[in-house]
């Protein structure tokens, strides 16, 4: 995209390898630090981007993969039957609680306040430590809420079950595990705070690493009890799994909130006054109950797929959510993208950089979704070897297998606008202001959902549900990409549609091709391994051509390394 005009001042640039005030430049953990370079005040470069992004990229792989063993151990001691089905009633907590307070909810509130306090703690503003005091001032207060939340949901488990299931044939099992997993509204919820102050410290390892740790305990806690427990050992890995999640980040953010100040590690911006409304307005209620309100909504998908597939013949649930697991897979690994740009475009607004903040959402938007339109090809080439290969085992039975594969299709569809989502709704709530619109936006696509998913249960069963949720999130990512504008991030919303259509059409090219070299095959892993290297040189290709994402650009210097590279060799052969 072309360059534009600064909207906004910015302080000059300091000696080359020196960060405002003389000290070093800030340096992720887990991340080594980057070589000195020229940058705009308080931006991290862009090798540190990078390197971030690669450490929580590969975090989030191993978690994912570690989610996959999780799914494919509970496929082999439970199938997908009656007892796989009440636990994944009681699994709905655990779900909307990781969106809710650790993926999304939680950080949206967060990550703009912890990034007002560290640029009034960088300017010496406050007494006493401003990073302290939004400790002290929001930690006490969240746990007793989420402790009572957690209680709460403990107490009610049989009324939540008849309201997200009012058909499961075995009600008494979902009870129980829902009464072990309501847990995780605490403790998910300490995981997530943790999670947002790290990350709003550029800091990326032990946030990145919760989820493996999570997936862990789970698979080990079945493994142990299953045959003591039941599927109620799943439930009681998740209740396990949230307390480590805690524990792994607890020890890493203590370290920072008890370093004091750091003075000179950033200078101001001008355009930002640290003792302005903004440092005091990042907390109220009106915004953290828009972020609740638009999080639960967004979950409601959820909810609404549950409602209709608990009428549906037994393991429609359980097919739906190994079809939902796998299938945003992709959709994963690119939002890692905006995971770590997050801070830095909060960052950015605190200090009243727009034109820096504006540039950072175009080009995570743009990678974002050539990234997980590569993956969605991949997906709907290979959805049968890639289910038979992941589950069909023990329980799982071929038929399970033809099933999950046509839902995980037509969940592929839909992988666009819920990573759109994802990435644009950030742009609405780093700038610390209460904004009801994306509430809005959601609520008319919740509301697409639940009348298609009415419509459509009953000629098309599972499959429906998830075109209708697939409906339902796209609306709402085009409403959110409509909306852009004075109330969040001014992105320059009509280059943003015309950079995205390029890898639409790549990958629509890719997954027929790679559909078509997958069907040539018999055998899984031989169809699975030539579908995924047809639609992947087909989609390179036309990105390449169209020059989607700017991939020329990237890929320019890694081919002339390697060409670099291979001239040495010859000449030094000769």
């Amino acid at each position: 995209m072309r360059p534009r005009p600064p909207t906004t001042a910015t302080a000059p640039e300091q000696a080359p390898g020196q960060a405002p005030g003389g000290d070093a430049p800030p340096v992720a953990e887990g991340v080594r630090p980057a070589p000195p370079t020229v940058r705009r005040t308080g931006a991290p470069s862009r090798r540190f981007l990078a390197r971030a992004t690669l450490l929580s990229a590969a975090l989030s792989m191993a978690g994912a993969v570690l989610g996959l063993g999780r799914d494919q151990t509970l496929a082999q001691l439970f199938g997908a039957g009656v007892d796989s089905d009440a636990f994944l009633v009681a699994w709905t907590l655990p779900e909307m609680a990781s969106t809710l307070l650790i993926e999304d909810g939680m950080a949206f509130v967060l990550v703009p306040a912890f990034s007002v306090a560290l640029a009034r703690r960088a300017r010496g503003i406050g007494t006493p430590d401003p990073v302290r005091a939004l400790v002290t001032a929001s930690l006490p207060r969240l746990c007793l809420v989420l402790a009572g939340s957690a209680a709460v949901l403990a107490a009610m488990a049989p009324q939540v079950v008849s309201v997200l299931a009012p058909g499961l044939p075995d009600p008494a099992l979902a009870v129980s595990c829902t009464r072990l997993t309501a847990t995780c509204v605490l403790s998910f919820g300490l995981a997530g705070y943790f999670s947002a102050a790290l990350r709003a410290h550029r800091a990326y390892l032990a946030p990145g690493a919760i989820y493996i740790a999570y997936n862990l305990a789970i698979i080990a806690t079945m493994f142990v009890l299953a045959d003591r427990w039941g599927v109620r050992a799943a439930a009681l890995g998740v209740a396990i799994g949230g307390c480590v999640m805690a524990a792994v980040q607890a020890p890493s953010l203590w370290r920072r909130i008890t370093a004091g100040r750091e003075p000179g590690r950033f200078a101001p911006v001008s355009g930002y006054d640290g003792d302005g409304e903004d440092g005091g307005r990042t907390l109220v209620p009106a915004l953290v109950c828009a972020v609740l309100l638009f999080t639960l909504c967004r979950q409601s998908q959820v909810l609404i797929e549950r409602y209709f597939a608990s009428g549906l013949p037994a393991g429609a649930i359980s097919h739906l959510n190994y079809a939902q697991k796998v299938a945003q897979f992709p959709m994963s690994l690119a939002m890692m993208v905006c995971v770590v740009t997050f801070p830095v475009v909060a960052r950015a607004i605190a200090e009243g950089d727009l034109r820096r903040a504006r540039d950072r959402v175009e080009r995570d938007l743009t990678l974002m979704g050539c990234l997980v339109l590569f993956g969605a090809a991949v997906v709907v080439a290979c959805a049968p070897q890639i289910v038979q290969l992941l589950f069909q085992r023990g329980a799982f039975t071929a038929q399970d297998t033809a099933a999950t594969a046509a839902v995980m299709r037509v969940y592929a569809v839909g992988l666009l606008g819920h990573t759109l989502v994802g990435a644009l709704v950030r742009s609405y709530f780093s700038t610390g202001r209460t904004t009801w619109f994306p509430l809005l936006a959601m609520g008319a696509g919740a509301l697409a959902t639940a009348v298609l998913s009415a419509w459509a249960v009953d000629p098309w069963g599972a499959r429906g549900l998830a075109a209708a949720n697939a409906a339902g999130i796209t609306l709402t990512a085009l409403l959110l990409l409509k909306g852009l504008g004075p109330r969040s991030v001014p992105v320059g919303v009509r280059s943003v549609v015309a950079e995205l259509s390029r890898p639409v059409r790549a990958a629509v090219c890719a997954a027929g091709a790679g559909l078509f070299c997958a069907g040539r095959f018999g055998s899984p892993t031989a169809a699975l391994a030539v579908g995924c290297a047809c639609a992947t040189v087909v989609f390179l290709s036309l990105a390449w051509i169209l020059d989607a994402a700017g991939v020329r650009a990237l890929l320019l210097p890694v081919t002339h390394s390697v060409r670099s590279s291979l001239t040495r060799k010859l000449r030094h052969g000769r």
